[in-house]
Parts: C-alpha cells; sequence; structure tokens
C-alpha cells in the first residue's frame, strides 16, 4: 500500500520525542547546541498551533472522492490548485512568533525585517501564507526579493507557518477516507495504491527523507509529513535504476544513514533507518540530525531539485 497513514500522537508523546532525540543530538554533536535550542522554540510554536488548528473549527473541504481520484491518476497532487481554508489571523500571530524567535536565534536583521513588513502590511501576510500553502515557491521567493527581505527565510517562515494547516488538510483528504474503503473514499484510496512518483500526493512537495522501518522505505513529505512507499527503488526524482543510482553510507560505521544519489539527474535523498514513523511536526529534527548527510551529498555535486509547478496541470 504506497500511501502510508501514520500513527495517532498525542501531544504529549510528540514533546517527549523531540526531546529525547534533541537530548541525544546535543549529546552527540554539541556545536549544534545553539542550532537545537532555536528549533526547539520554533517547533514549540509549530505544536501550538497544530493543537489549536486540530481541534477548532475546521471549514469543510469540497474535494469530492472522483474529483480527487481523477487528479491522483494524472499525477497531480491533491491538494494542488486547490481553494483552500486559511485561518489568517491565527496563521498570523504565528507567523509574527516565528520571526521573533528567529531574531532571538541569530537572524536579528532579516528576520526583524520580515515581521515589520507583515506588521505595516506592506507584506500581505494572507497572500504570501495561501502562496506557500499552494506551494508557489516562485511567487514567495520573487515577493521577497522584491521587498528586500532574505528568500530563504521568508520562505522558512511562511512554510512552518502552514505546515500544521497543510498537515491537517491532508488528513481531512486521505487519512479518514482511505480508513473507510467504501464509496467515494475507496477511489481515493484506489488512486493512492497507485501512486509511483517521487513527490507528496497531497501537496507535492518533495520528501525531506525516507525513513526506513522494518525494510518499508516510507517517503515523507518535508511540508506536510505525508507518508507514502513506491514499489521499485530507484531515484524518486527521475526513476533512474541502473548504475547511474547509487545507495551509499558516507560513514562506515553508520550504515543505518545513507544517502541515494543519482548521476543521471544530480540530485540525493537521504535514507535512514528508524524503529518509527516520526509524526509531524519531528521531520525537523530528522533534518538537523542528518545535516552531515547534506554536506557530504552537497561536496559531491549532488543537489535537491526546484520544486514541481502543478499549476500548468490544472
Amino acid at each position: 500500500m504506497p500511501y502510508v497513514r501514520l500513527p495517532v500522537a498525542s501531544r504529549g508523546d510528540i514533546e517527549a520525542a523531540a526531546e529525547l532525540r534533541w537530548a541525544a543530538l546535543e549529546a552527540a554533536k554539541p556545536e549544534l547546541g545553539p542550532a537545537v535550542a532555536l528549533q526547539r522554540r520554533l517547533i514549540a510554536l509549530v505544536i501550538d498551533l497544530k493543537q489549536t488548528i486540530e481541534h477548532g473549527p475546521f471549514p469543510r473541504l469540497s474535494l469530492p472522492g472522483k474529483y480527487v481520484q481523477a487528479k491522483l491518476v494524472r499525477g497531480v497532487p491533491a491538494l494542488a490548485g486547490e481553494p483552500l481554508p486559511l485561518p489568517v489571523p491565527l496563521l498570523r500571530s504565528t507567523l509574527l512568533k516565528l520571526c521573533h524567535e528567529l531574531a532571538l536565534g541569530g537572524g536579528r536583521a532579516p528576520a526583524e525585517h520580515i515581521a515589520a513588513e507583515i506588521e505595516s502590511g506592506a507584506l500581505d501576510a494572507g497572500s504570501l501564507l495561501a502562496a506557500s500553502l499552494s506551494r508557489n515557491q516562485i511567487a514567495v521567493r520573487g515577493e521577497a526579493t522584491r521587498r528586500g527581505l532574505a528568500p530563504d527565510l521568508v520562505w522558512l517562515v511562511s512554510e512552518l507557518t502552514v505546515g500544521p494547516l497543510a498537515h491537517r488538510l491532508l488528513n481531512a483528504v486521505f487519512a479518514a477516507g482511505h480508513a473507510t474503503g467504501i464509496g467515494s473514499s475507496a477511489l481515493i484510496g484506489e488512486a493512492l495504491d497507485a501512486w509511483e512518483h517521487g513527490y507528496c500526493p497531497a501537496c507535492g512537495s518533495w520528501p525531506a527523507m525516507a525513513e526506513v522501518v522494518d525494510g518499508h522505505r516510507t517517503l515523507r513529505c518535508s511540508f506536510c509529513a505525508a507518508g507514502w512507499e513506491l514499489s521499485t527503488y530507484a531515484c524518486i526524482y527521475c526513476q533512474e535504476s541502473a548504475d547511474g543510482f547509487v545507495t551509499a553510507a558516507p560513514d562506515e560505521e553508520r550504515k543505518d544513514r545513507r544517502v541515494e544519489v543519482c548521476s543521471g539527474c544530480g540530485a540525493y535523498l537521504k535514507t535512514i533507518d528508524a524503529t518509527e514513523l516520526s509524526p509531524f511536526p519531528l521531520l525537523a529534527i530528522g533534518d538537523l540530525e542528518t545535516m552531515d548527510l547534506d554536506v557530504a551529498a552537497m561536496d559531491h555535486g549532488y543537489t535537491r531539485p526546484a520544486m514541481k509547478d502543478f499549476r500548468v496541470r490544472l
């Protein structure tokens, strides 16, 4: 079954798991202490927002099963191009808090500049967050550059802010429906079972990494945290499976931490053995834990590809 339903975890379980991972990371790599401290504060805000979104009123989505199935069959993610509900006042508050924490964490001037633009209304929070939710990276970075803001930082804070909403939308469209196996929900389940693309079937983002649990290589979306498997072992970006596709462990003593690299498209994917799949939003900790794998891949000329744009296909 390509689409993987994530285990349900309480807030307490998520926070306890996060603290264990941060403590282990700080013990193994003390030099990452400041980065861990900042990530603790950022993820705390994301978890707060996640709880509010999950337990508050949620607008009904008008996405019929046959319609979602047709999109998935065409290789178009379910949420791509949809007019998605956006609680702007709630999200704007978290967006500003994230800017504040990033300013305290060392990016003072760039983060404060972003916050000032939002507070003044010069940078419209609703438009920014809508573009991030729709994965329109070109629009977000373009607007940031036009206003003299740090594009990477604007993308980061907007993505962190709408991530909990994307995760909630993922569950609304896929999780419950796939479990029922009846009516229009069954159509979505069938389409998900046939999904053979390296990008997320919900939002279209590339995976942050693959988590291998009990031999199952589960791709984990970098944005909404969706999990899905592919039936073939190949490059997730270009489907190369011959000699140009190689999986290697940069550290021979840590073969549980590997990098899949492809000479065909020049891209890479981190692959980690795990005892269980990371709940949202703890994939961010996994990214921090495996920064050395990114460095090893980039040192050999590999990169992450640009985000796919599905607007022309809708």
